[in-house]
């Protein structure tokens, strides 16, 4: 007969070996980001080649893949040239492991308030109903978290965004949101609700009626403003940008080269062709704002025309449908409702200042954000990514050292998107104590 003592630590052992799982699951994660850092600015195929030494371009063997340990093993060195591997590749796995083994603590382990750790404060209410429940809506927050960490990467380096990175979370929210909706019926959760505050991602009620046929109505704008850039009846925004950028390289190049006699094309080329703010002096930056209200015109007006068809049909027609379709226009609301903040403030940001004010890779970003965890929490990441724009700012003001820059808005709204799902119940009470309602905020 086993003692309490024994009981006690095969119970611990069972909670904790799938978290162990995942935080491997997370390492092999972040061995497929460096993959994807390093290939996609490149344009290189993702699958193809299999993965060698830069150096020597030896193939790897399976040993030197293994995540994290494979580095460690080598001693940080190619097992064939010897030449030094950057130490960037086992702290990137390390790090996304053990995000995903602090997102399945936080959401599903018991509390652990006796070894000195309590994280029921940040859990979401939908949590509690278990892996077996809720794994779909947990995948979503991983691939995000992965996905974010990638933009984050390759952001910070070359100042852009490859799609695909959000386009992955967004699509796997809108097919996983759906199966966690399929698992539990119309029953719902047995916490929570199948409501505006107790569904893993937000969905209209009353006051979010118009909201829902707006959703729908954009995402069919958004269908016709594809179709009208294929036939040709509407521009791409920034079509000619690649030549002016080459066209004032070339320029700048020339300069460089006419102004110090005693130096080569090569070097003056050398010194101008990483510039990642050649995109603040192109010139004609109002003219391509215009060409994306354009391409809104038909998303603004089917939205338009949507909320008031859906506000004039009433909320219960939607409530009859299944929970997974519900879903399905939650995930929708949060995709279109995400890009609208950063769209607007970019379309307007450059009226105003005449320079791109942001990029529509941080349009995706936030969207994608939206998609997968509601359009409440993509609201509170465009807010918390503002403030940690303004400290980078402000630090790297007070530095005043080329080593510290202002991070890119890519990674302020990545780390915003942390902020918000590790911290939303603290959000929630501190917007409490700020506003001092009557009822306590609890956000959707």
């Amino acid at each position: 007969m086993l003692s309490i003592a024994s009981y006690h630590h095969l119970m611990l052992a069972a909670e904790w070996t799938p978290a162990l799982f995942v935080f491997a699951f997370g390492a092999c994660v972040g061995s497929l980001i460096n993959v994807l850092v390093y290939r996609l600015p490149k344009g290189l195929p993702v699958v193809l080649p299999s993965s060698r030494c830069p150096s020597c371009e030896h193939r790897l063997t399976w040993r030197e893949n293994i995540p994290i340990l494979g580095w460690l093993l080598l001693r940080g060195r190619c097992r064939f040239c010897r030449e030094r591997i950057s130490a960037e590749y086992p702290l990137v796995e390390a790090c996304v492991a053990i995000l995903f083994l602090w997102c399945y603590v936080v959401w599903y382990l018991p509390d652990l308030s006796g070894a000195g750790v309590s994280v029921r404060a940040i859990q979401p209410e939908w949590a509690k109903n278990g892996v077996r429940e809720t794994w779909p809506s947990f995948a979503v927050l991983l691939i995000l978290v992965g996905s974010l960490v990638a933009m984050t990467i390759v952001d910070f380096r070359t100042y852009m965004i490859p799609l695909v990175l959000t386009w992955v979370p967004a699509g796997v929210a809108l097919v996983l949101h759906p199966i966690t909706g399929l698992l539990q019926g119309s029953s719902g959760f047995r916490y929570g609700s199948a409501d505006l505050g107790g569904w893993v991602i937000a969905l209209p009620t009353n006051t979010g009626l118009w909201w829902m046929g707006a959703a729908v109505g954009a995402a069919a704008g958004l269908g016709v403003s594809g179709v009208l850039i294929k036939l040709g009846l509407l521009r791409r925004s920034f079509e000619d940008y690649d030549e002016w950028e080459q066209e004032a390289l070339r320029q700048q190049r020339a300069g460089d080269t006419s102004a110090s006699p005693g130096g080569s094309e090569a070097e003056a080329a050398e010194a101008t062709s990483d510039v990642p703010e050649m995109w603040l002096q192109y010139p004609h930056a109002r003219r391509e704002m215009v060409r994306e209200l354009a391409f809104l015109g038909p998303v603004i007006g089917l939205a338009w025309l949507g909320g008031a068809v859906s506000a004039s049909l009433g909320l219960a027609p939607f409530l009859a449908q299944p929970l997974w379709l519900q879903s399905v226009v939650g995930v929708a609301t949060g995709y279109l409702i995400g890009a609208a903040l950063v769209w607007g403030v970019r379309i307007f940001g450059t009226f105003l200042f005449g320079k791109e004010a942001m990029g529509l890779g941080d349009v995706h970003v936030l969207a994608a954000v939206g998609a997968c965890l509601g359009w409440a929490d993509a609201v509170l990441t465009f807010f918390a990514a503002v403030l940690v724009g303004l400290v980078s700012a402000i630090a790297g003001g007070i530095a005043r050292s080329k080593s510290v820059r202002m991070l890119a808005f890519g990674p302020c709204l990545a780390i915003g998107a942390m902020m918000v799902v590790f911290g939303k119940p603290l959000i929630e009470t501190g917007l409490t104590l700020l506003f001092s309602p009557a009822e306590p905020i609890d956000l959707p």
